[in-house]
């Protein structure tokens, strides 16, 4: 018992020893803990108090909107104007012109305007109308890849026919998708599980029937498009080049692109490609977005690219539950044209573009598609309208109306083939007021398109500078 006494009084001391030891050490703040000598510490500053929300300014407009009082100009200048451009022996027989109010829709001078006449380009305002009108402007075309089996790879067309070979590009419209980027992915995932020799199926067919339909058989190799396909590298170009010839099979070129891709990430191709479908319940192991449908749709109006214009044809096609070919897409595309409410009489469409043989349209339907598009009451068309080229700034026009007072004040779609030139758009006149105009010419005398050109462009240009009071 005494031992036991001392070792608890031992214990005890100790105790006291280590905590009256720590309890100094605290008071002068060499350990943690809350005794402490030192000053009392300041109390803490207030919580910042925030400024209520304010309004602010009223917003302003950065640009100017147009005057409705402007004053249209005179019904009877401008028909004169109308008719010597009509007369103008460079344009031939066959002329058709409709001037009109884009604000009221009133037509303000015209000739022959209902007789149905070759469109040329200027009929992609049908397509484009037709597209955005019915499709989300916002959503892309996929190009994927999906694995059936082990070592069955399918590249899967979605309508991508900008397909950059190599890396996409996130800033452009021609080659927004890579194939490379593609096959980067696609690689990965067979590494992770081991399977790296495979063989390449192509399925292509989201679109049917003929791919060059009303063309003539020397198209694709003057380079004026592309047999239509659901898939393909930079619109099926040979080489460098707007008109470089173009591969007579697309899409099977860019399943060949893609295999070489997949050889560069470590992937070994057996064979060369071949064509095939893809199953519902394939493994998707990789996909690659091209632009926006409403850029892609900008695209083919800047630089009337026959080839892409097609292809969202049978888009619209596809949607209107009708078959994806020159057929579906050009009955959807004068469906549409009905539901807008533009009077469609004698108006025939061979293709979606203007390039082939057999379309026809009347000034009228053009004038009245540019009035349904500058309506307020269809504001997903003013991508179109807004989309066309501008007078000596860009797309088809960076090179007319350079040295009128035009430049910059009219903007519109251009229409040129053989014995062939037109203009359809809108301009914006000195008097600030705004004028929709259609101008075709299907029977030009000359070898080239020159003098047909500068005689509209000046008929053009003068109705910018016109008073006509």
């Amino acid at each position: 018992m005494a031992l036991m006494a001392r070792v608890v009084t031992g214990t005890v001391a100790a105790a006291l020893v280590v905590t009256g030891g720590y309890a100094w050490a605290d008071i002068h703040d060499f350990v943690p803990g809350i005794l402490t000598i030192g000053p009392e510490p300041a109390p803490p500053a207030p919580f910042p108090t925030a400024p209520g929300a304010t309004l602010g300014a009223a917003p302003t407009s950065v640009v100017s909107t147009l005057d409705p009082a402007a004053p249209t100009p005179g019904a009877a200048e401008l028909q004169a104007a109308v008719d010597a451009v009509v007369a103008d022996p460079v344009l031939g027989p066959s002329v058709g012109v409709v001037v009109s109010d884009a604000l009221t829709g009133e037509v303000l001078a015209s000739s022959t305007p209902g007789t149905p006449r070759v469109p040329a380009s200027i009929q992609k305002l049908f397509t484009a109308a037709a597209a955005l009108s019915t499709l989300d402007p916002d959503s892309v075309l996929t190009t994927t890849v999906t694995q059936a089996a082990s070592g069955r790879l399918t590249l899967v067309g979605g309508g991508d026919m900008m397909l950059a070979a190599g890396a996409g590009d996130p800033a452009a419209v021609n080659g927004r998708a890579g194939l490379d980027d593609l096959a980067a992915q696609v690689a990965e995932t067979l590494r992770l599980t081991g399977g790296t020799t495979v063989q390449l199926t192509l399925d292509d067919s989201l679109f049917t029937g003929s791919a060059t339909g009303p063309w003539a058989d020397d198209i694709p190799g003057l380079g004026f498009a592309a047999p239509v396909a659901a898939v393909a590298v930079d619109t099926g170009r040979l080489s460098a080049g707007e008109y470089a010839p173009r591969t007579d099979d697309p899409a099977m070129a860019a399943a060949r692109t893609f295999a070489a891709a997949l050889g560069q990430h470590g992937v070994t191709v057996e064979g060369e490609p071949t064509r095939g479908t893809s199953g519902a319940g394939d493994t998707v192991l990789g996909s690659v977005d091209s632009a926006p449908l409403g850029q892609v749709v900008e695209y083919f109006l800047h630089t009337s690219d026959n080839t892409i214009t097609e292809v969202v044809g049978r888009l619209v096609a596809i949607e209107a539950g009708l078959p994806a070919s020159f057929g579906g897409a050009t009955q959807a595309v004068a469906q549409q044209l009905d539901r807008l409410g533009v009077d469609t009489e004698g108006l025939t469409l061979a293709d979606a573009s203007g390039l082939g043989d057999g379309s026809r349209a009347s000034a009228t339907t053009l004038s009245e598609l540019l009035a349904v598009m500058s309506s307020p009451s269809h504001p997903e068309l003013r991508t179109v309208m807004t989309g066309m080229p501008v007078a000596a700034l860009d797309g088809t026009l960076s090179d007319r109306f350079v040295a009128t007072d035009a430049a910059g004040l009219v903007r519109a779609k251009t229409g040129s083939l053989p014995g062939v030139t037109s203009l359809a758009g809108n301009l914006l006149t000195d008097d600030g007021r705004e004028l929709l105009f259609v101008v075709m010419a299907d029977q030009t005398p000359g070898p080239g398109q020159w003098d047909a050109r500068a005689a509209i462009d000046g008929f053009v240009a003068a109705l910018t500078d016109c008073g006509c009071r």
